[in-house]
C-alpha cells in the first residue's frame, strides 16, 4: 500500500500564495502520475494539476498562469506552489497518485487525507 500524506494547507488572504506537499511513502516500486484534486462543499472533486514520471505537467485552466506542480522523485513528493490565490480556489485539496506497490502490482490510484484551503479576507 502507498499512503499520501498532504500538508501546507491553511488561510490565506487573497492575492497570497501558500505551498503544498505530498509525500508518499509505503509500500512502493513506482510512482507514475502525482497530482492535486480539489474539492469545495456540494461540488464534485476536480483536477488542479498533475505531473508524471517524466515531468510533463498539466493543468486545470483555472489554474494556469498562477499554480505550479513540481516532484522530487528521489523524495517520492509532489508539490503545488499556489500563487495569485482566489476565493473560488478555497477547497480541500487532495493528493493522488497513481502507483504500483510491488514489481507485479497493477498500477492503482491512491488518495491523501486532504488538506483545507480557505482565501479569505
Amino acid at each position: 500500500q502507498v499512503q499520501l500524506v498532504e500538508s501546507g494547507g491553511g488561510l490565506v488572504q487573497p492575492g497570497g500564495s501558500l505551498r503544498l506537499s505530498c509525500a508518499a511513502s509505503g509500500s512502493i516500486f513506482s510512482i507514475m502520475t502525482m497530482g492535486w484534486y480539489r474539492q469545495a462543499p456540494g461540488q464534485q472533486r476536480d483536477l488542479v494539476a498533475s505531473i508524471t514520471s517524466e515531468e510533463s505537467t498539466n493543468y486545470a485552466d483555472s489554474a494556469k498562469g498562477r499554480f505550479a506542480i513540481s516532484r522530487d522523485n528521489a523524495k517520492n513528493t509532489v508539490y503545488l506552489q499556489m500563487n495569485s490565490l482566489k476565493p473560488e480556489d478555497t477547497a480541500v485539496y487532495y493528493c493522488n497518485a497513481l502507483a504500483r506497490s510491488t514489481r507485479w502490482s497493477p498500477p492503482r490510484e491512491f488518495w491523501g487525507q486532504g488538506t483545507q484551503v480557505t482565501v479569505s479576507s
